[in-house]
């Protein structure tokens, strides 16, 4: 690693310890988990428990310590299941939690050990089943409400990054996202920064000057995208402290010298959206949310009860301008502050018309009982920022990891929230600086060049599913093996199933985790096309291929060309035609990590579902 790249993953840890100090909140207390079972397993163990009402979630302790990554900023886990892979024997505990910090007793422990194979011996088996005539619901799909990106001033660089146009690029990885997996919207920080140019004061008096707001918002609606409007960070003449700043291009993050004064460029800003693009299209399809990460003091340099004001003044700013314009926060780092805002608006009666937070390297958290708690069941909760890792120039997002970790995460989270905001689409990122290598560990889904990686690969493979969602089950060695399934109006099948582990030593591939997949597809009958699609270390993965071409820092001449030729969705294998009389199995190896889609075409159709 180099002394820039040890710099700033130093920055990046600091910035994930640092936070901002709020009482907890107290008075709701769940009971254990009950029927804690730990079943072992080529490679893991697998724990299972019994649900907790009122939970949002679980805490998994291994020999009394929290099970956790590196940099995963919240370990506890949605539901009542969790695969252990990569340990030794241990003794087990799970506990529920209602909110952030309020873990109630740990269950009764359990002890296992993963199973160990001989050598030479073959894979363990995993069944998969799919019922192709049991459609179980319309299949969610919470990818493609909203993406984030790298603050939208960059559509307007002229710059490069390794040669690249960094706006030019930008803008075509934004329009990607919208035409190739039908996203609907995009948030991005720093509306409200200098290099905008949105607020000055003349003689004590405010400024406003929204010319270059204008200019991203139409490029990105210029190919049907719609902002989410992040509402920061300060301008320096508004800001009560400009020294306070974050990123390489100096954020502000300081709170207003003058609250009213915030409010009064909130609503100018809104007003003057309003008549640009006209209230119906702001009503029916943007929304505005109040900061980024308030909870992290490097994002915020004020208390929580100044982020509280900053939100109420903010809310009633928007809704002064209409009533029917959305407004939410609290934008959290992990969790946070979620039953904090949700108990002070209860109070305060600022308008609140959705949740939103942030997590990294697990699947979203469950706050449905929370909103319950508070008489909010309706309100939607938006996850506007959530990856494989919070931490820049980390690495295990360019390779087959990130695909099966993006998959686990999409299908937790289908059909019990209405948005997972992946951060972010491109590698033109420069928070923490700009690009120093292809391959380096960037958050997009498409790197400098928009080359496409496999986590982005497994998203399009999501969104070539039907939307008649199938009965599917997984049983034998399950381990991390998983599977999602849906049928299209014309008959055609499509079954994803992928290896995956959240245990981030193991991102390189883990033998004993592989399996023998035996898929069944029941309810089908005569001839089908089958085809195979792989996304694993050897398929579908063009840092691989960049590696073989021998690496580097950055591509040089027709190696660019040469990427792109290459930067394919791989078949397993050639497509084949296979009689079906009810049912059609099929059976391969799956490696850890690694996503096969199997698809089949019927000669004719389905009938309507």
């Amino acid at each position: 690693m180099s002394t820039a790249d040890a710099a700033r993953r130093d920055w990046q840890e600091r910035i994930y310890r640092a936070s901002g100090e709020v009482t907890p909140v107290s008075g709701i207390e769940l009971p254990a988990p009950q029927g804690l079972r730990a079943v072992p397993g080529a490679g893991h163990v697998t724990l299972t428990w019994e649900p907790v009402p009122g939970a949002v979630g679980y805490l998994v302790h291994r020999d009394g310590v929290s099970v956790k990554q590196p940099d995963v900023d919240v370990p506890a886990v949605p539901v009542c299941r969790y695969v252990d892979t990569g340990q030794p024997a241990a003794s087990y505990a799970v506990a529920a939690i209602a909110a952030m910090d309020v873990p109630g007793p740990f269950s009764d422990a359990v002890s296992a050990a993963p199973l160990v194979s001989p050598a030479g011996e073959t894979s363990a088996t995993a069944v998969v089943r799919v019922d192709a005539g049991r459609v179980t619901r319309p299949l969610p799909r919470p990818w493609t409400y909203m993406i984030g990106s790298e603050h939208l001033s960059h559509l307007l660089s002229q710059d490069e990054s390794g040669g690249r146009p960094i706006g030019a690029e930008l803008t075509r990885a934004l329009r990607t996202m919208r035409e190739e997996l039908g996203v609907r919207t995009v948030r991005a920080h720093a509306i409200l920064c200098d290099d905008l140019g949105v607020y000055r004061e003349v003689d004590g008096q405010a400024v406003y000057d929204f010319g270059k707001v204008d200019e991203v918002y139409d490029t990105i609606m210029s190919f049907g995208l719609r902002p989410i409007v992040e509402l920061g960070y300060m301008p320096r003449d508004l800001a009560s402290d400009p020294s306070k700043t974050v990123f390489g291009y100096e954020a502000i993050i300081s709170p207003p010298k003058d609250f009213e004064a915030w409010g009064d460029l909130v609503r100018a800003l809104v007003e003057h959206l309003v008549e640009r693009y006209g209230i119906d299209e702001l009503i029916d399809n943007w929304a505005f949310e109040v900061w980024n990460e308030a909870n992290l003091a490097v994002f915020w340099s004020g208390t929580p009860e100044e982020y509280f004001l900053l939100y109420d003044v903010t809310a009633a700013a928007v809704k002064n301008v209409h009533p029917g314009l959305r407004v939410g926060g609290p934008s959290s780092a992990a969790n946070g502050w979620v039953e904090e805002l949700l108990a002070h608006v209860a109070e305060s009666g600022a308008a609140l018309d959705f949740i939103s937070t942030h997590t990294y390297g697990n699947a979203p958290l469950d706050w449905r009982p929370a909103l319950a708690r508070h008489g909010r069941e309706d309100t939607p909760i938006w996850w506007t920022e959530w990856g494989p890792t919070p931490t820049h120039f980390h690495g295990i997002g360019d390779g087959p990891f990130g695909a099966t970790f993006l998959l686990h995460g999409m299908k937790s989270a289908a059909g019990r929230l209405e948005a997972l905001s992946h951060w972010v689409a491109s590698d033109h990122f420069e928070e923490l600086g700009r690009p120093p290598r292809l391959f380096h560990g960037g958050f997009g889904l498409l790197s400098v060049g928009n080359l496409r990686k496999p986590r982005y690969h497994a998203l399009t493979l999501a969104h070539r599913l039907g939307d008649a969602e199938l009965a599917a089950e997984v049983t034998g060695d399950v381990g991390g093996v998983e599977v999602w399934a849906a049928r299209h109006d014309d008959g055609r099948v499509g079954v994803l199933v992928w290896n995956g582990t959240l245990n981030q030593s193991q991102a390189d591939g883990a033998a004993e985790l592989t399996r023998t997949v035996t898929l069944t597809v029941e309810g089908v009958t005569g001839e089908h096309t089958l085809t195979h699609h792989r996304i694993d270390r050897d398929h579908t993965n063009i840092k691989a291929v960049w590696q073989s071409m021998g690496g580097g820092d950055w591509p040089q001449g027709d190696q660019w060309a040469k990427l792109a030729t290459a930067d394919t969705l791989d078949e397993l294998a050639p497509a084949t035609t296979l009689g079906a009389d009810g049912a059609l199995t099929v059976e391969f190896e799956l490696p850890m990590p690694g996503v096969s889609f199997v698809e089949l075409t019927p000669p004719g159709q389905w009938g309507e579902v």
